[in-house]
């Protein structure tokens, strides 16, 4: 683990495989630790330096005020493409997940020269907040599950861990999985004031972000090879959002993976990291 310095802030950093090796950069969604240790590393066996990193206000990376981000998403694009120029791995296959899928696509349309290869997984082509029509929105009755959960003591790493838990659960998420998760992010997190350790376990920071303008409608500029990667049980972000993304950027592969919900569950690793080295 490692800090890099980039636009003003510092950013978390761990490296898997040689630092010669052509790099993978991986945009977390909650933190880093949302790309899980086994894909990294079988990425790492197949060649690739494998890099994940936490965004601004999360794990090890600078933490202002969650609640009132003075920074836009466009600037968490911008970091990522500064973070390849600091690794001296450019252009970079650019992967994200959740709401760092968000900021990936980004990246990918306002820093084209940064990045050769992108991976979207488990996120959409809009902001947070309501979709477009045609796009499926949060399932509302898990949704109603998940904010009915009452807050848990977040000075208490337990109660922090059976909360994520219990919000996989209703995600259809392995709850075992997201509890040593949690746990981890927990022990990362610098502080338990609710507002810090809700943006590292929920990324609620993205709910307070400016994230305009649109970049939906230039999906059809992004010119590097492209892996959407979807759960068939998303429920935050249901599979139509991954099945728009594929259609919409050209020559994307869906990668539909049939037994999982939000997170990439670890009967899955083997199948994504194949995709994505195959991606290049």
């Amino acid at each position: 683990m490692t800090t890099v310095h980039v636009n003003g802030v510092a950013l978390g950093v761990e490296s898997f495989g040689a630092d010669s090796a052509p790099l993978v950069l991986l945009a977390g969604g909650t933190t880093m630790l949302s790309w899980p240790d086994a894909l990294c590393e079988r990425l790492a066996a197949g060649g690739w330096r494998a890099v994940r990193y936490d965004l601004r206000d999360s794990g090890e990376s600078t933490t202002t005020d969650p609640g009132a981000p003075a920074y836009t998403l466009r600037d968490l694009a911008a970091d990522a493409a500064a973070l390849v120029d600091a690794l001296g791995g450019g252009p970079a296959h650019l992967a994200g997940i959740g709401v760092g899928g968000m900021v990936a696509q980004v990246a990918a349309l306002d820093h084209p020269g940064a990045f050769s290869a992108l991976t979207l997984v488990g996120t959409r082509a809009v902001a947070p907040g309501p979709p477009d029509d045609d796009l499926p929105d949060h399932d509302r009755a898990a949704m109603t599950r998940l904010f009915a959960l009452p807050a848990p003591d977040w000075t208490d790493r337990e109660a922090v861990a059976e909360f994520a838990a219990a919000g996989a659960e209703i995600l259809g998420d392995d709850p075992a999985a997201a509890r040593a998760v949690a746990a981890r992010v927990w022990d990362r997190t610098p502080g338990t004031a609710p507002p810090v350790q809700t943006a590292n376990q929920m990324g609620t920071v993205f709910s307070a972000l400016d994230c305009a303008p649109r970049w939906r409608e230039r999906l059809p500029g992004i010119g590097v090879p492209t892996l959407v990667v979807h759960g068939r049980h998303d429920r935050f972000f249901p599979l139509g959002n991954g099945e728009a993304l594929a259609r919409e950027i050209p020559g994307a592969r869906l990668l539909v993976l049939e037994e999982a919900a939000t997170a990439i569950p670890d009967a899955a690793v083997g199948e994504v990291a194949a995709a994505m080295l195959a991606l290049g």
